[in-house]
């Protein structure tokens, strides 16, 4: 029988991958999702070469299966963690996966309303840094938490296949100890908890955007 212990181990494991890799992710999105914007077309500075390059390496980036992405990454993943297993050698495949598909919401939620508010800006006098920093993120902030809110939810389901391969967390106790050595119920309560922990996540970003809502 699996000790409680070994469940809110396993649960931390889960949330600390979670928690790292969305912060990561939100750095690491916001600016390439803003990059993305500023070289589209219609952006604040449109080019057509910075755009397509970037646009492509998005694009690679979020059509590699998380699972494949953590083989590739083992190389870079010894360098910078000095192991290939535990909870913090998920976070390099972590970050690499999700701030490609961040970066894409990013990009829309500044094209809702970068259009009208560039051009008012710039009849104020703003550079395009200021814009960006300025009128258009903070305009758009809302957007990039339900955004932000999404990828956590999509992080927090791939800690579950990096943890089958030796990450720990909530993923590796349902594999290890419940799939692999046919109980059932260790599977299904770890599934439980991460369905909570995604609850959970989803709950703080919609409490986050109701409050910003009314200030």
């Amino acid at each position: 029988m699996i000790a409680f212990d070994n469940y809110l181990q396993a649960f931390n494991e889960t949330l600390y991958m979670t928690v790292v890799s969305t912060l990561f992710v939100g750095v690491f999105g916001l600016i390439l999702g803003s990059l993305l914007f500023t070289t589209a077309q219609g952006g604040l500075k449109p080019n057509k070469t910075i755009y397509s390059t970037l646009s492509i390496i998005t694009s690679i980036g979020r059509s590699i299966p998380f699972l494949i992405l953590i083989v590739l990454l083992i190389p870079l993943t010894r360098i910078v963690v000095g192991s290939i297993l535990g909870p913090s050698a998920a976070i390099p495949a972590l970050v690499i996966g999700g701030t490609p598909f961040y970066a894409r919401l990013v990009e829309l939620a500044l094209f809702e309303k970068g259009h009208d508010l560039k051009e008012t800006s710039r009849a104020f006098g703003l550079n395009d840094f200021k814009i960006m920093i300025k009128v258009l993120i903070p305009e758009s902030i809302l957007a990039l938490i339900r955004g932000l809110t999404v990828t956590a939810i999509a992080l927090a389901g791939y800690t579950a296949i990096a943890g089958a391969i030796g990450a720990g967390g909530l993923g590796n106790l349902a594999y290890l100890y419940g799939y692999s050595r046919n109980r059932p119920l260790v599977t299904w309560i770890a599934t439980v908890l991460i369905v909570f922990l995604i609850l959970l996540i989803q709950l703080i970003g919609d409490l986050t955007v109701k409050k910003l809502k009314k200030t």
